[in-house]
């Protein structure tokens, strides 16, 4: 099995383009629940709204890695999830890589929130987050992200490689 790691950009550009194929499955979701909660009064509602859209992005996950290794995007750039051995990625690793890859955000939404940082500069502080994050490529001989390494799942490209790259 060819194992050869994507590049960054290409795996950059599979998650620009996972964010715009999942802006029609996020759309239904919020619909559903806005529609069976539409006369609801409950001060915590916008809470319930919030894990309802995060475990809807983790079933869609969840279920497209465990069952092919590949989301729509993935397929299109032709990058597949594997386990750290090649094989299929089972449940649990693939639910562990979800909530792993939040670290992408969820450090400067913590940080935003706690030192009151909105709008523009919140955006800024999400880069800052996400461009850290990425660079922990850097840090595995195989080019993996950090959330990768530790959940023992690896992302491969499925293409053709240069001889040069093998």
């Amino acid at each position: 099995m060819n194992l050869a790691t994507p590049t960054l950009t290409r795996r950059l550009v599979v998650m620009v383009y996972e964010s715009l194929l999942l802006f029609g499955v996020l759309f239904a979701a919020v619909l559903v629940f806005e529609l069976a909660t539409r006369d609801v009064q409950w001060p915590l509602l916008p809470l319930a709204r919030q894990i309802w859209v995060f475990i809807v992005l983790g079933a869609y996950f969840v279920h497209c890695w465990r069952k092919t290794g590949q989301t729509l995007a993935m397929k299109t750039w032709r990058i597949r999830l594997v386990s750290t051995e090649g094989g299929p990625v089972r449940t649990n690793r693939a639910m562990l890589r979800y909530l792993l890859s939040w670290m992408w955000f969820l450090p400067a939404l913590v940080a935003a929130h706690l030192w009151e940082i909105s709008r523009w500069p919140s955006l800024g502080l999400i880069a800052a987050g996400f461009t850290l994050w990425a660079c922990t490529v850097f840090l595995d001989k195989h080019r993996q992200f950090l959330h990768d390494r530790l959940a023992g799942t690896r992302l491969v490209f499925e293409g053709p490689v240069s001889p040069a790259a093998k």
